[in-house]
């Protein structure tokens, strides 16, 4: 099968161009500034990794016949994907303890604690006692969009998707998100507040790996699509089950073990280079 190559980074050099126009055998068949795409070419897939990885530029093997309007759904893990920040490690920085949460938070990711409601358990319980306006200031102070939100959300919406929001954090974050960039569905955590403060617990069910392939298909079911017209978007091992459902799945800036297991991965773009994927 032929593919489309897609090269992205912010101003990519003619060197780089070079490099993979020797291995297609030709020169692009199109592009700008930041991106370089090349129709119909047949090129391994691991030279294709070993050249990005060299130049350090996303670039993505891209079947003929996918393109965005293909899919119906897009999901979106939260935090360090949709936004730039863990919000819990943040959270527990208002405590003194973002060392010890965001150490769990880690290995969580990196999928060395393999089970995440009890990880997450652990983080919570460090955040027992905290006032609940902490969450407005983590929210007004350091949550941060991730490059390429806006223009990634307008393009999906043009072409009829709908957004899926879906997280192992909280719905504090996810609920000011939805009404903020006109997320359609969302699912994420609820944190205990008992007068006002942060009792330490969770309520139950725990949105973990499992919960959140759930979701997904409960939501591409809800819109009468199959998995296999959903794009999935996340960075920790969290993520994992939820992306092997999807028709596509995208490692955002994301762990070695993630990386390994989707069909895409961007590191030097926004998230909007979804969209050169795509296009």
């Amino acid at each position: 099968m032929t593919h489309r190559l897609v090269v992205q980074r912010p101003h990519l050099d003619p060197a780089t161009i070079a490099e993979f126009a020797a291995l297609s055998g030709r020169p692009p068949d199109r592009g700008d500034e930041a991106s370089a795409v090349w129709e119909r070419v047949a090129v391994d897939r691991r030279q294709v990794d070993e050249l990005a990885a060299r130049y350090q530029v996303d670039a993505g093997l891209v079947p003929m016949s996918c393109r965005l309007a293909d899919f119906r759904l897009i999901a979106f893990d939260m935090d360090s994907t949709l936004i730039t920040i863990e919000c819990i490690d943040e959270i527990a920085d208002f405590a003194g303890r973002k060392a010890d949460v965001a150490a769990i938070t880690e290995a969580s990711m990196r999928g060395e604690i393999t089970d995440f409601q009890e990880s997450l358990r652990q983080r919570v319980a460090l955040l027992a006692g905290l006032d609940e306006t902490i969450l407005e200031r983590v929210y007004r102070e350091r949550l941060r969009l991730s490059p390429g939100v806006d223009r990634l959300l307008d393009a999906v919406r043009a072409e009829g998707l709908k957004v899926l929001l879906v997280s192992g954090g909280f719905t504090y974050f996810t609920d000011r998100l939805q009404g903020r960039l006109g997320i359609d569905y969302t699912r994420a955590n609820v944190l205990e507040i008992v007068d006002g403060k942060l009792s330490g617990r969770v309520h139950d069910p725990i949105v973990d790996a499992r919960l959140k392939r759930d979701t997904v298909l409960q939501t591409c079911a809800a819109i009468g699509c199959s998995p296999a017209q959903a794009i999935v978007v996340g960075d920790g091992a969290n993520d994992l089950e939820m992306m092997a459902v999807a028709g596509v799945s995208i490692a955002y800036r994301a762990k070695p073990v993630v990386r390994a297991r989707t069909t895409w991965g961007i590191d030097h773009n926004g998230l909007d280079a979804i969209l050169g994927l795509l296009a």
